[in-house]
């Protein structure tokens, strides 16, 4: 079963109050399994347009990422993420096909 994705890219208006939201969503994060695999850290911007923060969070399944998102905990942490900041966020399945370089 190929794995879940959380693939966020935020500007953050409010740090103390983008604080609250990592506080809000480690929660549900935990409860279903997110994993950080990039948080935040630096970047380029080689193509294309960027925001200030990029996050990627790995889940079990597709499924997994889904039902993350739509808990009641993590709408309720949304409430708390969308007044200081504004961002980008999909839910998408992982690949578990061949790879370049495969036989």
């Amino acid at each position: 079963m190929a794995k879940g994705y959380w693939i966020g890219r935020v500007d953050v208006h409010d740090a103390e109050g983008y604080k609250k939201y990592i506080a809000a969503n480690a929660g549900p994060l935990a409860e279903y399994g997110g994993r950080f695999l990039v948080r935040a850290g630096d970047f380029q911007g080689m193509e294309g347009t960027h925001r200030q923060r990029n996050v990627v969070i790995e889940f079990d399944s597709y499924q997994k990422a889904l039902d993350c998102y739509n808990s009641p905990a993590y709408q309720e942490a949304i409430g708390v993420r969308t007044p200081v900041s504004d961002g980008d966020l999909v839910v998408i399945e992982g690949y578990d096909g061949p790879q370049p370089g495969d036989s």
